[in-house]
Parts: C-alpha cells; structure tokens; sequence
C-alpha cells in the first residue's frame, strides 16, 4: 500500500545474531591457580575418598576372616552329631518342680487338663504315666457338664488310685477334666495363668518337668517330631502319612529313638499319633522295632489298653 525504507543495506554492518538462546559462563573449564575452588564440591570429594578408604579396609578385614573361618556344610545331618551323653539324668527331688512350676509356699503345684472324650490326647495319658514314676503324684479325673457320657475306660485312664493322703504329702496334683473343648487345654497356676493350648505344647510341657536338660539342637529336633507327628502323620493325607513314615524309618535305622538313644516326647507323640491313626500295620521295619520298643515300656502298655 505504500512504500517503506529498508533498515539494511549496504551501509550497516552485519547483525551479530546469537549462536544459543541466552550466553552463561562454561562450569567445566579449568580451574586457574588464581581461582578458588568451591567449598562443597572440595567437601564432597574428601567424603568420597574416606567412604572409598573404609570401604577397602573392611574388604581387607573380611578375607582375613574368611582365611581363618570355615564355613560348616549347610547339608549337614545334625542328627549324626547328638551326643550319647546329651541328656542329663531324671532326677525327682520336689526342689526341681519349686524351680521349674515356681516356689508356691509349700501349697500342692496342680495340673488342670482339659479335653475332648471324642479324641483323647493319648500322649498325656503317656505322659503322666512317666511322672508318676519320677514324682508323689495326686491324679483325679473328672467330667464336665458340657460332655453327656464318657466312657468308663476314660473315666478310669489313671488306672486305680492308691488311698488318698493328705494333699500336702503330695508333690504334684494332675486333674484331667473331659470337657467338650475344640482341643486340649492346660493350666497349672488356675488364678494367674493363661490356659496352654494344643497337644503338642502341653506334651512339651509335661516332657519338661521330667528334669532331662538337653542341647539345643536336640529340643529343636524334637520339637520339629512332635509337630510332624501332630499336623502330617495324624491330620494330614495319606501322601503325608506315608512321607512322615519313611523319614521315621530313615532316622530309626541309626538310633534307637526318634531323638539320639533315650526316650523323648517325640516318641511318645509319635507313637500316640501312629495308634489313633490306624497305621501300625503299615509301618516300616524299624518303626515296626521302635513300636514294640514303646510297648514294652509300662507308661505305654497302660494306654494299649485305652485302645481295645
């Protein structure tokens, strides 16, 4: 529409145009003598070379270590390495229950059991028999209004009681109460104590005030039986019954008992699951001879005769 002068030309220099968006100073150039360097980034060099310094002397440290240690084989049968001697002898003086139960002032130390008629914890019969032998016991048996009938051979499981004796002369009180529980129940201190639960735990208990002290790889190994006898060779399948089988044969082809050479409570829960489970017959030689050991014992006869 109308003309405009140009504003370059000939007569003006050449426009000095920018090579990036906006001019900053280059951070990676040399640093000259005359310039100081920036306290933190010294700061983090130093810290650098220190964490990189230990690091090194722990390195150094823990090959000599390694030189001087050996490992021990993860694979390694602990069973092999239970020793004859590992428990100490039974022992029944009423000063190991004082440390054991708690010293109560002289007053008889009771055992209050619950269970289930249905299903009776044979392992506790057992176990009884056992501290019958090592202390003064006072046995009684009873039944709860929750459970309609019982059988008389349940009612007499403790067999005939000798004449009762003042309860001072005793040196425990063991009370079985057939009662319509999901599953045993225990208490020996009824005012402060919270009831234990399961076979099992109560077995481990009762196995303890027998006095034996033993390693603990060999509580551990223990422990490890009763729970195997428990949850897989009574509860479990017939697959788990016949794997719990096998390992039992295993471990009864080097010694006597489940655990080393001395009766345990993994023999006496084991032996308890095998006859509520029907599967003696099918056993294998060495816990067919490791059965009949069991029997032979008279804490165990006792209970046969709760099975016929």
């Amino acid at each position: 529409m109308y003309k405009v002068r140009p504003f370059h030309g000939s007569g003006l220099a050449a426009e000095q145009l920018p090579a990036c968006m906006y001019r900053m100073p280059s951070l990676h150039r040399i640093a000259t003598p005359q310039e100081e360097v920036d306290p933190s980034l010294q700061a983090l060099e130093s810290r650098q070379e220190e964490i990189l310094k230990r690091l090194y002397e722990l390195k150094s440290a823990v090959d000599g270590l390694s030189k001087m240690i050996q490992t021990p084989d993860a694979d390694l049968d602990v069973t092999n390495i239970i020793q004859t001697g590992d428990c100490s002898p039974l022992t029944a003086d009423g000063a190991d229950l004082d440390m054991m139960l708690g010293k109560d002032y002289g007053a008889l130390k009771d055992i209050v059991i619950n269970a289930n008629p249905s299903l009776p914890p044979l392992s506790l019969l057992v176990l009884h028999s056992l501290l019958c032998e090592r202390y003064k016991i006072l046995s009684a048996v009873h039944t709860h209004s929750s459970v309609k009938s019982v059988p008389e051979n349940l009612l007499k499981c403790f067999g005939e009681q000798p004449k009762k004796q003042p309860r001072h002369e005793y040196q425990l009180g063991f009370t079985l109460i057939w009662k319509d529980v999901p599953k045993p129940q225990m208490k020996f201190s009824i005012q402060t104590m919270c009831p234990i639960e399961g076979e099992g735990n109560i077995a481990r208990f009762l196995f303890s005030l027998l006095g034996q002290k033993h390693s603990a790889v060999t509580s551990t190994l223990m422990d490890s039986w009763v729970d195997t006898a428990l949850f897989q060779l009574k509860e479990g399948s017939s697959k788990e019954r016949g794997a719990v089988l096998r390992a039992m044969n295993i471990a009864l082809g080097k010694t006597a008992w489940l655990v080393g050479n001395e009766l345990s409570v993994a023999d006496v829960v084991a032996w308890c699951a095998l006859q509520q489970t029907g599967s003696t017959n099918a056993a294998p030689a060495n816990v067919q001879k490791w059965m009949k050991s069991c029997e032979n014992l008279a804490p165990f006869s006792s209970v046969m005769k709760l099975l016929k």
